[in-house]
């Protein structure tokens, strides 16, 4: 059932997308020849104006059909080919600023309502109920082999069989605990929250080396988190703080990546395809509807950040061709856009059978 709501949520990510694509389109007057959810075949459909709204039986998203957007009926007024350059990137680019728009009011939202945050954020308001959190573990490091997991609240730490209380203990003051003594079993005390209650768990793991780079670790990032409620402006500004620097980061592991996929020593077991993404997905959303919220925010971003890529096939790609074609001053030819696209997008087809396959591993056996 979570698996099923998950896919859901993320089908409303990307009919936001479609959404910006469609509404400036017709705000600047270009035909729309169908909004579209799901996709075909097609279940049924009506008209309303010029454009046909349907409901389709494949759940992988929606679309926008979009009158001459491959460069056909370029003399009619009403068609994206007629409309200038400037025109025509407002539109492929509207899609990219939905989402992010989405990020920031669901951030925003999550600030009115009360969202975990760190005591060293940016921005506005002081942070409540300060607790120590594991905000992530390593793969393949002892804290995952032995089921520590990110959310966990850090209660009490300790060596062997003895535990030492730390609730007045920072996270840095943690961490400097787990370097004293990274020749012994570290034994943790976290409590985690469920969607019914909140559970004790202790674990047990030894440091190891090849984590950090100047001492043995178990593979934990810590933090003081605690909650940050604010009144609507302050959220709102706080939200954009946040989007901002999750753009950052997100487009710099990006850029990692497509670095290292060109260098030839890109890690991608760190990367997830659409079934890693849903698992995980689906798992967060039993963690309740702030920590949906953060994920589904997260991924809005995200998607907002891939389809800029100057990718054919993608509103980056189209938009490079647009730029391309303006400087030009002319259209490039239907044929070389075709057959850049279709390799294009082999290429992203063979990484996502990579990744997928991937994915599908790890599902079987973790340790993959």
């Amino acid at each position: 059932m979570t698996i099923l709501l998950f896919i859901l949520l993320l089908v409303l990510l990307i009919l936001v997308h479609e959404f910006g694509h469609f509404i400036v389109a017709k705000a600047f007057k270009i035909r729309v020849d169908e909004f579209g959810i799901f996709f075909p075949p097609r279940l049924f459909g009506f008209r309303w104006g010029e454009t046909e709204y349907t409901l389709n039986s494949i759940p992988l998203g929606g679309f926008v059909k979009i009158f001459g957007e491959n460069g056909e009926e370029s003399d009619v007024r009403h068609s994206f080919a007629h409309k200038s350059r400037w025109i025509q990137a407002a539109v492929l680019v509207a899609g990219v600023t939905c989402n992010m728009l989405f990020a920031w009011l669901a951030l925003s939202a999550g600030y009115m309502i009360g969202m975990q945050t760190s005591v060293d954020h940016r921005g506005f308001g002081t942070v409540q109920h300060v607790q120590t959190m594991i905000t992530d573990v390593s793969p393949g490091s002892p804290a995952s082999k032995v089921g520590i997991l990110p959310s966990d609240v850090v209660e009490s730490v300790g060596t062997g069989t003895s535990v030492l209380a730390v609730a007045s203990t920072t996270a840095d003051g943690v961490q400097q605990f787990i370097r004293d003594h990274q020749d012994e079993s570290i034994l943790l005390m976290v409590s985690r929250a469920t969607s019914t209650t909140t559970e004790q768990k202790v674990f047990v793991a030894k440091p190891v080396a090849g984590i950090a780079p100047d001492h043995k670790a178990i593979g934990i990032g810590l933090d003081d988190v605690g909650m940050l409620k604010l009144s609507p402006p302050l959220a709102l500004a706080e939200g954009a703080i946040l989007t901002e620097s999750m753009t950052v980061d997100l487009a710099s592991g990006l850029g990692g990546l497509v670095t290292g996929i060109f260098h030839g020593n890109a890690n991608l077991s760190e990367v997830s395809g659409p079934i890693g993404i849903v698992t995980f997905g689906a798992s967060r959303v039993t963690h309740g509807f702030m920590a949906t919220l953060v994920l589904l925010s997260i991924i809005s971003i995200d998607l907002a950040i891939i389809n800029l890529l100057p990718i054919p096939g993608l509103d980056g790609g189209r938009l490079l061709f647009v730029i391309i074609e303006g400087i030009m001053r002319r259209p490039i030819p239907e044929k070389i856009v075709s057959r850049v696209t279709i390799a294009s997008m082999v290429l992203v087809g063979v990484l996502f059978v990579v990744i997928s396959i991937h994915d599908i591993l790890h599902l079987i056996h973790p340790a993959v």
